[in-house]
């Protein structure tokens, strides 16, 4: 019994009614309430270049970045991103990536602040800008005057949804545009990763029909995409952890973590093969042959 499958047919999972669901999952679609700095993390940890497609002004053959998330000193503020160029291409900027969902009247000074944090904390970046993704520069992100320098030469916006007023048409103009960018191109098969955590980050708790509507690509390539396995699995996970525990007993901490950290695929197949076990007997040999 496939957690896709089970989705699609009204949100019964294994006998399970919505209430034993996670609590991003509604009908009739899913209400993804993960945070957005995360989701971008989750995306761009494995393959760091697809935040190349974003930025078209650096040069064609950009590639290589290595992505991080440091953690700053003193407040111990993790940032949402860093890309750092590879070291044979000392001419390519760092990216310090900055997710920013909603509207903060503190947001530009913090950024300001963080920033600087930054570079103070690793000498070894000369050159830099800040990449900010948000849903519109129209929201409040407070006074830019005292910052203003920062904001006009050093901060690049990228404007998730530039039809606001009109969320239920095909919303992010930008997203086919990159697609057309990048056609027939290795990335070409990246950006609908993208695109997904764009759509998901910016319209949370609408369907995924209405998700991929909105960014221009099919039901399959959403759920191919990072942004649902990482989703998906983790609410998947706490249902496979429920299920288990009402059939093999109560689960030690380490069983648990093994579980948590197992990938969508085969939480799926041991969501299914659970139906038949008899005992925690059964569990230990799946997960010996499985985990």
């Amino acid at each position: 019994m496939a957690a896709r499958a089970a989705a699609g047919a009204g949100g019964d999972l294994g006998g399970l009614e919505l209430s034993c669901q996670p609590a991003w999952i509604t009908r009739p679609g899913f209400a993804v309430v993960a945070a957005s700095d995360k989701l971008f993390y989750w995306l761009f940890q494995h393959q760091p270049d697809r935040i190349l497609p974003l930025l078209p002004d650096l040069p064609a053959d950009a590639g290589g970045y290595r992505f991080s998330a440091p953690v700053l000193k003193e407040r111990e503020y993790r940032l949402d991103g860093l890309f750092l160029p590879p070291p044979e291409r000392p001419e390519l900027p760092a990216l310090i990536l900055e997710a920013q969902m909603a509207a903060d009247a503190g947001f530009l000074r913090r950024l300001y602040a963080e920033t600087a944090r930054l570079l103070q904390q690793e000498p070894g970046i000369e050159r830099w800008r800040v990449v900010v993704l948000c849903p519109s520069r129209q929201l409040n992100f407070g006074d830019p005057s005292p910052v203003a320098e920062f904001v006009e030469q050093r901060v690049q916006w990228i404007e998730l949804l530039s039809a606001a007023a009109n969320p239920t048409a095909p919303a992010l103009a930008q997203a086919l545009a990159l697609r057309a960018r990048v056609a027939g191109s290795s990335q070409a098969a990246e950006i609908d990763d993208v695109i997904a955590a764009i759509v998901v980050a910016r319209f949370n708790g609408r369907s995924i029909q209405e998700l991929c509507a909105m960014g221009g690509i099919t039901l399959d390539d959403f759920t191919q995409s990072v942004a649902y396995r990482e989703i998906f699995g983790q609410g998947e996970a706490k249902v496979t952890l429920r299920l288990l525990s009402r059939r093999c007993g109560p689960l030690s901490a380490k069983q648990e973590s093994v579980i948590r950290s197992l990938p969508l695929e085969r939480l799926e197949a041991l969501t299914e093969a659970l139906l038949d076990f008899k005992g925690m007997a059964d569990l230990h040999t799946w997960l010996a042959a499985n985990a």
